[in-house]
């Protein structure tokens, strides 16, 4: 189950990211970092610490997504 929630979170956070129509980047990374507690628990659980750390700085990104497309721009208009 954790990995068909990592499998269709990153694929469809990823697909986002891509997308033409400019207005659906701002959605990436929510379901992003929606998917990283699931990453996060994954690679603790099996001593993949390199992985752990990726995972961590993913977290961050998606966060800072969340903060540029969501709070940021709200503050702005």
């Amino acid at each position: 189950m954790i990995q068909a929630i990592i499998l269709i979170t990153g694929a469809l956070a990823i697909w986002l990211t891509q997308q033409s129509n400019q207005a659906w980047h701002k959605y990436a990374c929510i379901i992003g970092l929606t998917g990283q507690p699931f990453w996060l628990w994954s690679t603790y659980s099996s001593d993949q610490w390199g992985m752990l750390a990726l995972s961590v700085f993913y977290s961050y990104t998606w966060a800072l997504g969340i903060y540029n497309h969501w709070i940021k721009s709200r503050a702005i208009t």
